[in-house]
């Protein structure tokens, strides 16, 4: 048992891999006040059933992945509401917007890897944001669904995509690529 980890067996709890089983609903799990307090002080970590997970294009600029990221996060965000936690407020009583409650994972490949892993969503029907080179040239939402709209789906130039679901099926979805250095 690796240190600062509580085995649930020891306490006679049945063991089972949830991430081999489709949840009921793409919902993130948080471990509950209730839960980390049996568990104890070592590991207060949520643990999630899903993955939020990016994968960019290897030969943007970095201004070109930071944009990207934003804006693929926006449609996770915007197709998931219940992802987004609770305001932050600091020691002086200063508001700030919630963000997401779980981490998002950002990885990197090839054109080609970005375009199976796209194909991968569609078969397995994972919801995806997706932004294409042509996104670049464009200054607001509707020419940018207006560049979309007008190529085939295999035809897009993705430069980057977005996915939200159970854990394994986002890793299967974005196989080979690499974490974003």
């Amino acid at each position: 048992m690796r240190r600062g980890r509580v085995d649930c067996r020891e306490r006679g709890a049945k063991v089972r891999n949830v991430q081999d089983q489709r949840p009921e609903s793409y919902e993130p799990r948080t471990v509950t006040e209730t839960e980390q307090t049996e568990i104890g002080p070592y590991d207060r970590r949520p643990r999630f059933d899903t993955k939020v997970a990016v994968l960019l294009r290897d030969d943007l600029a970095g201004w070109q992945r930071l944009n990207v990221t934003a804006f693929l996060i926006s449609g996770i965000t915007a197709r998931f509401p219940a992802l987004v936690g609770e305001p932050y407020e600091d020691a002086d009583g200063v508001k700030y917007l919630p963000m997401l409650g779980q981490p998002v994972l950002i990885f990197e490949g090839s054109a080609e890897l970005i375009r199976q892993a796209h194909q991968r969503a569609l078969r397995r029907e994972i919801e995806l944001s997706i932004f294409t080179n042509d996104l670049f040239a464009t200054g607001n939402d509707f020419d940018n669904r207006a560049a979309v709209a007008k190529i085939n789906t295999t035809d897009l130039d993705l430069v980057g995509i977005a996915i939200h679901g159970p854990r394994n099926q986002v890793d299967r979805t974005i196989k080979g690529a690499h974490m974003h250095p």
